[in-house]
């Protein structure tokens, strides 16, 4: 069972127990809630529900595992040749580490995968 969800403007392909980094949210805590309610698309092994833009009423809900951490450092360099100008600067982005603990479709079919033999 698997969802696509949107936020911060990026779409995220979620399914339960895995992990997402999401934008930095201020002033959230570790081990706090937090609910996703743009959910795009949702498939439990069955026919899809597929919103239009949004499904109504579908919800995936997190726990914040870690509240802040840095992305891969970004290095920024610009020369200009035959000129002596260098410049080099770097960027690190701020992520929230979010554990994906429930996904919440009204009408989806779960269907369960078939042993194999």
């Amino acid at each position: 069972m698997f969802a696509v969800i949107e936020d911060g403007n990026r779409q995220h392909r979620v399914e339960q127990g895995s992990y997402l980094s999401i934008d930095y949210r201020e002033g959230i805590a570790e081990d706090s809630e937090i609910t996703f309610d743009r959910v795009l698309l949702a498939s439990g092994g069955g026919p899809s529900v597929i919103g239009a833009p949004l499904i109504e009423g579908a919800t995936v809900t997190g726990r914040v595992k870690i509240a802040t951490e840095k992305g891969p450092k970004l290095e920024i360099q610009k020369l200009r040749r035959r000129k002596n100008f260098r410049r080099h600067t770097g960027h690190r982005q701020k992520h929230t580490r979010v554990l994906i603990t429930g996904i919440s479709v009204p009408g989806l079919q779960i269907v369960a995968p078939a042993e194999p033999a």
